[in-house]
């Protein structure tokens, strides 16, 4: 809001008593050393140069559309004339016997992250129950660490919701290469502990797995506890419009949190991502100081998993074809996936470039031959630049 040219009173309102800080890193290098510290978004002097108060450590109980007020955990109240929600989301709870007992971690925040890290160390069992992102950033990091790793996935593929069959397929081949053991169509019947300790996990199967922690990394919910108490429409995730807007007069929301309207899929979604978070952040600057604004960005991930970068770029909905590109066997490759002649999505390992250059085609809505993907990024970029003039 300040880039937009604001000027007047803006308060910053976090449960988490750092200064804001970059997530992703949390499941990555933050749990290879023990000495590692969060990385701050901005430094305080940043905030303080910007004339923003920043309240941390401190939580949102209520908010009151009709005196614009919202109340804090310390009975505070602040004013408000616009207001953004950036809520997030809290990890799916494991809802098993023995689940709540000792042992059991998730990770959402720097809190999370410095329990978890200090429990791998002293662990040589790790169990991590989900083959999503999370769980499998954690799974290699413990492998490379030394530890004994088992992945218990529920559904019949890891990484089933996020990438395709191709790029899971080479991922799990990875993962096993590490030593780490992946399980599918494989549930978790209950969690056993002996002397307040974890021992073990008993699966759907009856397999009895030796843990000395778990990691549970099922899915995220969109935290929306506040919105729903004031009655602001939601479904799957606070109901925004291309602007960012709530279904409340000068209310807002981004982020983790919402669901909004997809305009390239004309689908409602709602993402877990940075750059979902980062972009709508800055269309709701624009909506809330009354300037025209409207969220359609290419939606972009990224995972780093040991040795291998995987990004993906696009939304890969009624895929009917896909072209592989590079080597699979030399852990460097990229899928691209169409529906029809169009191209909908770019799924990479340890190719950035290539990456990058599917985001702009995406954004272009430049779809290639088959012939000018197969022949590279440089008959790509040609083509695609052919076409601009």
């Amino acid at each position: 809001m300040r880039e937009e040219g604001y000027e007047g009173r803006l308060t910053l309102v976090s449960g988490d008593p750092e200064l804001p800080y970059h997530k992703p890193p949390l499941s990555k290098v933050f749990l290879k050393s023990p000495d590692a510290e969060p990385q701050i978004l901005r430094a305080r002097l940043f905030y303080d140069t910007q004339n923003i108060e920043l309240e941390t450590g401190v939580s949102v109980t209520g908010i009151a559309p009709e005196t614009r007020t919202l109340t804090l955990d310390d009975g505070r109240q602040l004013g408000w004339s616009r207001l953004l929600l950036a809520t997030g989301a809290e990890p799916r709870r494991l809802k098993v016997p023995g689940s709540e007992g000792a042992g059991v971690h998730y990770l959402r925040d720097c809190a999370d992250a410095r329990i978890l890290r200090d429990a791998l160390a002293g662990a040589q069992n790790i169990v991590v129950i989900g083959g999503g992102f999370i769980g499998l950033e954690v799974a290699a990091t413990a492998a490379m660490a030394g530890k004994s790793v088992t992945v218990v996935e529920a559904a019949e593929r890891i990484l089933g919701r996020a990438v395709s069959a191709r790029v899971a397929e080479h991922m799990r081949a990875y993962h096993e290469s590490l030593g780490v053991r992946i399980l599918t169509n494989t549930g978790v019947a209950r969690l056993v502990g002996e002397k307040g300790n974890l021992r073990s996990v008993i699966t759907s199967d009856g397999q009895e797995l030796s843990a000395d922690i778990v990691l549970v990394g099922i899915g995220a919910l969109p935290n929306t506890p506040l919105a729903e108490a004031v009655g602001l429409a939601c479904d799957n995730g606070i109901r925004v419009d291309a602007s960012c807007r709530t279904s409340a007069a000068d209310v807002y929301a981004i982020g983790d949190c919402v669901s909004f309207p997809h305009a390239a899929s004309g689908r409602t979604l709602r993402l877990e991502s940075v750059q979902n978070a980062t972009d709508q952040a800055r269309i709701a600057a624009k909506a809330m100081l009354g300037k025209e604004a409207a969220y359609d960005a290419v939606p972009w991930f990224w995972s780093d998993q040991g040795e291998r970068k995987l990004q993906m770029a696009g939304l890969p909905f009624d895929v009917d074809r896909e072209i592989v590109t590079g080597d699979p066997e030399s852990g460097a490759f990229g899928v691209y996936l169409f529906s029809g002649d169009h191209l909908v999505a770019v799924e990479t390992v340890n190719r950035p470039g290539e990456h990058m250059m599917a985001r702009r085609m995406l954004a272009a809505g430049f779809s290639p031959s088959v012939d000018a993907v197969l022949e590279g990024p440089a008959a790509l970029k040609a083509a695609m630049m052919a076409t601009e003039r």
